[in-house]
């Protein structure tokens, strides 16, 4: 960790070319001294992914990055701040710490947060950053956490671990089985030592395999940023209920998309039916979840088809994911749609349906963007249908 990159005029130097890719900086080389082209780059990256992932870090011009890999392995300070609102009490122990964003918001919520972080240089981040940032209950340990736990008398309120889903050569992983620590082979060790666990996993994991390997688990938040789900939190607790809740959000920028259910809620109603005036696709966080009949029992809306998972209603309601008001209705007959489409510019969805978007695309000529918008799906009765539709 070279702090010397910290200087007031290096600093501003970053910031002023926050607009070149960290490669031509690093290939024109570094005009300062005892600063590599390298060490520029690196820094260059954190401030160009911190300004909308991470503002509080961006503002502050103490801040010292780490390499990319760590920055793009992180939670968002959007995702922190929620995951933050889960668990309170006084004492909290991170068992991989990494850059610290989640323990920066876990710090408003607890009297004590330990920072565990098996990389040295990591480690060495995160104190100073936390410094910087003002954070005082934050004690930042470079140890192997799980042998840490081993060798501590000390209970805690919650323990929170974020495994790394990395395999030997980089690649990502999203089975608990190829992350480190293995969460399920530690539970005994860790419920010795809380009642409350806090386990981030990656938004690929499958739920039932999740709950299976878990054993414990008493909520699952699904949270999703800008339509896009960025992490399964998963809540285990000793005495657990026989229903697990699941929670999905969705940060947008017209506000949160929230939906609650219950995992395989197996007497959730749902009524079928053809197109009405309205359709609806939920948000990434509640596809994911698998709520399908929940959410249609909720919001008092028809499916379209039982493996088709887009809603229809007569009259506009508030639903959690994309509305539209449906323009047309279409038979899926090649022959007439080539002429209706051809050079038609519109936005392409597929549900149900046998062919991709591209080649939907190429078949019907049909560009891409405008203010159209096409849904190529199956309805109640097994036809093969085109919506034609407006974006409310």
């Amino acid at each position: 960790m070279n702090k010397a990159i910290l200087n007031e005029e290096i600093q501003e130097f970053l910031r002023n070319n926050l607009k070149t890719t960290a490669a031509d900086l690093a290939l024109r080389g570094s005009p300062f001294a005892g600063i590599s082209s390298s060490e520029l780059a690196q820094q260059l990256t954190g401030l160009q992914k911190a300004e909308n992932k991470l503002p509080t870090w961006f503002k502050n011009f103490q801040i010292y990055y780490p390499p990319k890999l760590n920055l793009e392995q992180t939670s968002s300070e959007t995702t922190s701040e929620y995951k933050a609102s889960l668990v309170k009490g006084k004492t909290l122990i991170d068992l991989t710490g990494g850059l610290g964003i989640d323990d920066f918001f876990f710090a408003e919520n607890f009297e004590e947060v330990i920072h565990c972080e098996l990389n040295a240089e990591l480690s060495e981040i995160a104190a100073h950053n936390f410094k910087q940032l003002g954070r005082r209950n934050i004690s930042v340990k470079n140890v192997d956490s799980i042998e840490y736990l081993k060798g501590t008398n000390q209970n805690f309120d919650c323990i929170y671990v974020d495994p790394a889903r990395r395999d030997n050569t980089g690649g990502k992983v999203f089975r608990l089985a190829d992350c480190l620590p293995y969460v399920p082979e530690n539970l005994n060790l860790l419920f010795s030592k809380s009642n409350c666990i806090l386990i981030k996993t990656s938004p690929l994991l499958d739920l039932q395999a999740g709950i299976s390997e878990l054993q414990f688990v008493a909520e699952i938040h699904i949270v999703a940023v800008h339509n896009e789900v960025k992490e399964l939190l998963w809540l285990l607790k000793k005495e657990n209920s026989s229903e697990i809740k699941i929670r999905t959000l969705n940060f947008t920028k017209k506000g949160l998309e929230e939906f609650d259910g219950i995992f395989i809620n197996l007497t959730a109603k749902v009524e079928y039916s053809l197109p009405q005036n309205f359709l609806y696709e939920p948000n990434a966080g509640i596809m994911k979840s698998g709520l399908f009949n929940e959410i249609a029992s909720q919001t008092q809306t028809a499916k379209l088809h039982t493996n088709t998972h887009l809603y229809t209603s007569e009259k506009e309601i508030n639903f959690p994911g994309r509305k539209f008001k449906i323009i047309d209705i279409e038979r899926y007959k090649p022959g007439i749609l080539k002429k209706k489409f051809s050079n038609l510019k519109a936005n392409i969805t597929t549900r149900n349906f046998h062919e991709s978007v591209s080649t939907l695309r190429k078949k019907f000529k049909i560009k891409d963007g405008g203010k159209n918008y096409l849904f190529f799906t199956t309805n109640m009765n097994n036809d093969k249908i085109v919506l034609v539709c407006e974006k409310l």
